[in-house]
């Protein structure tokens, strides 16, 4: 319990005050946002993270709740979906495909990374999570669960939860709060990373030079706001853009229903069991077909695309409100009572990822922004990756991390389920 919760018996806004918590979540972004485009310092750290770290400190304090309907179903269920659309709008394919060959290799580096350090983290806390008064079966069942969410997201981890009989128990929102601490508090490395001389010394970074050109001559201004600046947009592009993103999630929703009754609820039995199931999953994510509609829209009518004024800052506005609900379930204090080995768990599993991933695009010569945002789409999921993406400027990246985060929202299950089954959950 927060200090406020203490003094008041709840959160200072309560989780049925919508319109308090709306207006704490657009204050915070649009303080963000004009930090990120006042200051060097924040817009070296990005708006983006800024938000995510006020809505940490406001749950922690307890003025915010951690769940509410405004986070779990209107940014959740509809600003995010709503988004993706908008900032996929700038990824042609016939452009980019280099670059997604390239985040699509280093996403399953990262991936196989993920798995080897669910195993190291499990064998070295075993003991110690046994000598805390802890299940190693429970510690085994939520190394399955993050493997799940650091190949996939938020999805895979509840799967997983629920195949382990783990949701809505202690230990389920123990991890649940050690996964959303640990990865928000990655994202300040990865961005940091991208501004670190040794990195920028070891790996080509074009598209940071192309942003760092782009604002070039401008001292009274930080890269963001260059990058940011006033552009030509009329009423009509806001009510395009959004008729678009809306007609773009209802066709997603349609298809995925018709193929997300072939997924099974369980383990996969056989090999045509296993392919029906997958078939399931990927084709029965809405995620999957907004990508896909979304690219198609991009790459075969640019000409079109090119007249819709507005969908990037649009679009990355809504993320920004994404990334602020991000950072909102990190409650530290629970993490330190409840479960801090859960934490060193999640931290080893993060650090073995970072290590593949950097290693990998080292070894193939790919770009510092490959690893930066493979690494994002492993651990933070597809929305978060082309978040950081558009927030540094490399608007390029955000359909590659979307399609990469995509597919480990697929192949997230199998790999925790092998984990699991591995390690005796």
């Amino acid at each position: 319990m927060t200090l406020l919760e203490k003094l008041l018996g709840h959160t200072l806004i309560q989780a049925g005050n919508t319109f308090g918590l709306l207006a704490a979540m657009c204050v915070s972004v649009a303080l963000s946002i004009w930090l990120e485009q006042k200051y060097q310092w924040a817009s070296k750290v990005s708006g983006s993270i800024i938000a995510l770290v006020l809505a940490m400190a406001m749950a922690n304090i307890g003025i915010l709740p951690t769940s509410c309907v405004l986070y779990d179903d209107i940014v959740w269920g509809v600003v995010v979906p709503l988004g993706i659309p908008l900032l996929l709008l700038q990824c042609n394919l016939r452009k980019i495909w280099r670059d997604a060959g390239r985040m699509l290799t280093i996403f399953l580096i990262g991936a196989a990374g993920t798995i080897c350090g669910a195993f190291l983290a499990f064998y070295l806390l075993r003991g110690a999570y046994a000598a805390a008064g802890g299940s190693v079966t429970d510690l085994a069942a939520v190394t399955s669960m993050m493997t799940g969410s650091y190949i996939g997201g938020s999805v895979n981890f509840s799967a997983m939860a629920m195949q382990h009989g783990l949701n809505g128990t202690d230990v389920a929102a123990a991890a649940t709060v050690a996964d959303n601490l640990l990865m928000a508090l990655y994202f300040f490395v990865l961005v940091a990373f991208a501004g670190m001389r040794f990195f920028r010394s070891h790996y080509p970074h074009p598209h940071i030079t192309e942003v760092e050109q782009g604002s070039a001559g401008q001292d009274a201004q930080t890269q963001a706001a260059a990058f940011w600046s006033r552009k030509n947009i009329s009423l009509k592009d806001i009510a395009f853009n959004l008729a678009y993103a809306t007609v773009v999630v209802l066709a997603s929703n349609s298809i995925a229903a018709v193929f997300s009754p072939l997924s099974a609820s369980g383990v996969p039995g056989s090999f045509q069991a296993g392919l029906t199931d997958f078939i399931g999953k990927f084709f029965g994510s809405q995620y999957v077909w907004i990508t896909t509609i979304s690219i198609f829209v991009a790459t075969f009518m640019d000409r079109q695309v090119e007249k819709m004024h507005g969908s990037q800052e649009i679009g990355t506005y809504f993320i920004y409100l994404f990334l602020f609900v991000i950072g909102v379930p990190a409650n530290i204090y629970t993490v330190v009572t409840k479960s801090p080995l859960l934490l060193v768990l999640t931290f080893i599993m993060v650090v073995v990822n970072m290590v593949f991933c950097f290693c990998g695009a080292k070894l193939l010569r790919f770009d510092l922004e490959d690893a930066i945002i493979a690494s994002n789409a492993n651990i933070g999921g597809p929305t978060t990756a082309a978040g950081m993406a558009i927030a540094q400027g490399w608007a390029k990246l955000a359909g590659p991390a979307m399609l990469a985060g995509v597919l480990g929202y697929v192949i997230g299950n199998y790999a925790g389920t092998v984990v699991g089954i591995i390690l005796g959950a």
